[in-house]
C-alpha cells in the first residue's frame, strides 16, 4: 500500500517547517520506501507498518503544537511492490509517447 499524507501543527504560528520535518524524520528513519514534496510525504509497505509510521510522525509533530491537523490517502493494492517508482514511470512513459 501507499499512503500520502500531511501533518500540520495548528496554533504555532505561519511557520512549520520545523513541526513537518519533524514528522518527515520519523518516516526517513522508518526505513520504508518513502517521498517527500511539497504537499505531502508518500511512505510504501504493509498496513501496519505503514500506518504506524504514520501514527508516531503525527505524535513527533503533536510533542511540539496544541493541534495538528492530518490529511491521509491510501492506495491498498495487494501484491503491487515499488509502487512509489513504478507509479511515476507508467506516466512518465506516457507523456514520453
Amino acid at each position: 500500500m501507499i499512503v500520502a499524507f500531511s501533518v500540520t501543527p495548528l496554533g504555532v504560528g505561519e511557520e512549520v517547517g520545523a513541526y513537518v520535518a519533524d514528522a518527515v524524520r520519523v518516516v526517513r528513519e522508518s526505513g520504508l520506501p518513502n517521498r517527500t514534496d511539497a504537499m505531502f510525504t508518500s511512505i510504501e509497505g504493509e498496513w501496519d507498518e505503514v500506518m504506524d509510521v504514520v501514527k508516531r510522525a503525527v505524535a513527533a509533530v503533536e510533542a511540539r503544537a496544541p493541534r495538528v491537523s492530518v490529511v491521509l490517502k491510501a492506495d491498498i493494492r495487494p501484491g503491487v511492490t515499488d509502487g512509489l517508482t513504478s507509479k511515476v514511470e507508467t506516466v512518465e512513459r506516457h507523456l514520453g509517447a
